[in-house]
């Protein structure tokens, strides 16, 4: 049961303006700080280890990003993510490309290992992957549909356990035992850089302000999916959608998001 409707969330998100720590890469660190800005959050792009932990001791929440892996970045990653764990922030992993190479795969399941994670977001591959189960790696693209990895979601959920938000054209979120269904969205999301993980950073958004992960990155998908839909009523191009996905996260009211979030199973 939600505790909050989707607009009061909102509403939180913009009245506390929680800061979000992202461990990103460079390819998607301008568009995510613009993402939350443009949705009533705060950002920092902080990766050197001897400052992740101080950063993130004063952050609502932490999302990892495994977009550019390197060592020091995985150690980063590993300190903050612990330092979060000690002060009860939640944690976000975004996998991407997890399966591509033996550096991401090690990375992920080091991370699932030593570090309490809060919700993970990734499409279809990269959650199959985090299972051992995907055997068409394709970059950060999805090979895979969206609920030929969902029983995968399912037990990955329950065994570590942490919500698993597998994105697609119809969103699906699971914690183990319920899942639902987010069918806000437009394709033209898949033809910008950093559209994924920008869900990452907006479901960490949201869990910064509400302790049930479930419910965050429920919140979170249909968000963005709901502002995707906005700018493609302007846009019918991947440039012009860029600038109008950031207008729309800025424009969206908490009744418009209450109003227009189309969510299943979330009751």
């Amino acid at each position: 049961m939600l505790e909050y409707n989707l607009g009061l969330l909102l509403e939180q998100v913009r009245k506390r303006r929680p800061l979000v720590h992202c461990i990103s890469n460079p390819v998607v660190l301008n568009f995510t700080a613009n993402v939350l800005l443009a949705m009533g959050a705060s950002p920092i792009m902080a990766h050197n280890m001897k400052e992740v932990e101080e950063i993130v001791s004063a952050a609502g929440a932490l999302v990892l990003n495994l977009g550019m892996p390197s060592e020091k970045r995985g150690e980063s990653m590993i300190l903050a993510g612990k330092a979060a764990n000690r002060r009860a922030i939640p944690v976000v992993l975004d996998p991407v490309g997890t399966g591509l190479t033996h550096l991401r795969s090690e990375l992920v399941l080091r991370i699932t290992e030593e570090v309490e994670l809060a919700v993970i977001c990734g499409n279809a591959s990269e959650i199959l992957a985090l299972a051992g189960t995907s055997d068409k790696p394709r970059g950060v693209e999805a090979a895979h549909a969206v609920e030929e990895a969902i029983a995968v979601g399912r037990q990955i959920a329950e065994k570590l356990p942490a919500v698993i938000a597998i994105t697609g054209p119809i969103d699906l979120i699971t914690d183990g035992n319920s899942v639902v269904r987010c069918r806000n969205g437009h394709p033209l999301l898949a033809s910008i850089a950093g559209s994924g993980c920008a869900a990452s950073a907006i479901i960490a958004a949201f869990a910064a302000v509400h302790g049930n992960p479930l419910e965050a990155a429920a919140a979170g998908l249909a968000f963005l999916g709901l502002a995707g839909e906005r700018a493609g009523e302007e846009a019918d191009a991947p440039g012009s959608f860029m600038a109008g996905l950031l207008d729309a996260l800025s424009r969206l009211s908490p009744e418009e998001f209450d109003a227009g979030a189309r969510l299943q199973g979330l009751q």
